[in-house]
């Protein structure tokens, strides 16, 4: 049973939202992040890097910069950037790209799920970053960018979300990269108690993105509850912020390997070499994209090639083994390109599907990089049946879609 709750939210000023919310800061090149910065003073990204024009830095993850990012925040809410509402509520969110929509609720989970297992993983996460988080929040005080669930079908939920936008929505406002947001609030008690309904029915919830940023939460709630042992569960440190889409509101696409070198071997040495393993095709010039499960495409020397993991190599009872990625790495990267690590192997660039193959070929005939491998993109069956059995995907194998705007809906731990 899975507990998902509204809250009281800090929205962004209605005539400011297009101009207060971002994308990830990570997600910016340097130029790019410079040029945000400069440019609106509205920027969220404003708040995560309040020393861009300081000559003067702080040292990264600094209590001193955590403090100035708390200052810089409470400057928003004071100059009405940021409003608090007053009732609790759950969000509809839905976004618009092309021909792609996703709609799905923003609301808060219960780090308890996370604990025990209701809230399922497929990543590893690393301590050290965990702990690093927890002192951001633990700082900073709120949750900016919900983490991204995945969740069952339920006719409840799908309910109260047609008719939540029945109503205008309290936001709706398109980015300069043509992807529309739209937002509708939802504080009727009746679709409140129909969401929380549809949640409890659900024996699992899946994290698509944000294992660090659940981790972290968990981590300080755990910290707040020692330091407050009359707790009851209804204090903020107990919940986070979380984005919940259906399966079939999210998308899965590819995530991509690129490689400066062949570790020494000739062209021609390291096509006779994969042959071992793989049902090798030449393509020829014309772009080449993986057909199916095992099937990926490679891009060498000018020329796209259509490689297949030949059945013997593959174990079929190994949920992460079956994975191309994984595959991959157990057949090209470690024993032949010597790549043992892709966490921290700088040879190997990793570039996610929404960029095409053409993006693969880009890298190749820069010079820079000397082969390309494109991969099948993981099916949500895939996904679910690892984190059902406590696997561990590698590195860099999913790019989910919907990517929400930081600062869109806030969650204050205070």
């Amino acid at each position: 049973m899975a507990i998902v709750k509204p809250f009281k939210a800090l929205l962004p000023a209605k005539d400011k939202v297009h101009l207060v919310t971002s994308r990830s800061v990570d997600s910016y090149n340097s130029f790019h992040l410079k040029y945000k910065l400069q440019s609106n003073p509205f920027s969220f990204l404003r708040i995560i890097k309040p020393e861009f024009n300081e000559n003067k830095k702080s040292r990264p993850n600094s209590p001193e910069l955590l403090r100035k990012i708390k200052r810089k925040f409470n400057e928003f809410i004071e100059k009405g950037y940021f409003e608090p509402s007053i009732q609790n509520a759950f969000y509809v969110y839905q976004q618009k790209k092309e021909n792609q929509s996703y709609t799905g609720i923003i609301g808060l989970s219960s780090i308890d799920d996370y604990i025990e297992g209701i809230i399922k993983v497929h990543e590893q996460t690393i301590t050290e970053r965990e702990e690093k988080l927890m002192h951001y929040l633990e700082v900073c005080d709120f949750n900016a960018e919900p983490v991204l669930m995945c969740h069952p079908e339920n006719k409840d939920i799908e309910h109260a979300k047609m008719e939540a936008k029945k109503n205008n929505p309290y936001f709706d406002f398109t980015t300069s990269d043509g992807v529309r947001h739209s937002l509708w609030q939802v504080t009727e008690k009746f679709l409140l108690e129909k969401i929380e309904n549809g949640f409890t029915q659900m024996p699992a919830l899946y994290i698509a993105d944000g294992h660090h940023r659940t981790a972290s939460s968990t981590l300080l709630g755990k910290s707040k509850r020692l330091q407050n042992p009359n707790y009851d569960k209804q204090e903020a440190f107990n919940y986070f912020l979380c984005a919940y889409f259906s399966e079939s509101q999210m998308q899965i696409f590819d995530f991509n390997r690129v490689v400066s070198d062949l570790n020494q071997i000739y062209e021609k040495d390291f096509l006779e070499m994969i042959a071992e393993k793989f049902d090798v095709e030449d393509m020829g010039e014309t772009i080449y994209k993986p057909q199916h499960l095992h099937n990926m495409s490679m891009y060498l020397g000018g020329k796209w090639y259509s490689i297949t993991v030949k059945s013997l190599y593959i174990n079929e009872q190994d949920p992460v083994g079956t994975l191309d990625a994984a595959l991959l790495t157990q057949h090209i990267l470690s024993p032949i390109l010597g790549i043992h690590d892709l966490k921290t192997d700088k040879r190997v660039l990793f570039v996610n599907g929404t960029k095409g193959m053409e993006e693969l070929k880009n890298h190749v005939d820069g010079g820079k990089m000397k082969v390309a491998f494109g991969l099948y993109p993981v099916v949500m069956e895939q996904l679910k049946k690892i984190a059902d059995n406590h696997g561990i995907m590698p590195p860099k194998t999913t790019y989910i879609e919907p990517k929400l705007r930081s600062g869109l809906v806030v969650y204050s731990l205070s």
